[in-house]
């Protein structure tokens, strides 16, 4: 892990699936375990999957806030 991983987890949308064009910090705590059940997909979007995983069942989305609230100052303005 490091901090793009984290960067990409509040401006990456999921592509595929019942949650498709949410972002992965958005995703539910659910459906994250149904992935660590499963198995999550190869590649980065597994990974990036697996790492959502562990924060939300550890408890730590809230540590995800400041990316967040970063990321939504660097999007241009609504015209």
């Amino acid at each position: 892990m490091n901090a793009e991983d984290l960067q990409k987890l509040v401006t990456v949308k999921m592509p595929f699936g019942k949650h498709q064009g949410k972002l992965l910090a958005d995703l539910p705590g659910n459906y994250l375990n149904w992935f660590a059940r499963e198995g999550f997909p190869n590649g980065e979007i597994g990974r990036l999957l697996a790492l959502m995983q562990e924060i939300d069942h550890n408890g730590l989305s809230h540590l995800l806030k400041p990316l967040r609230d970063a990321s939504s100052l660097k999007k241009p303005p609504h015209v």
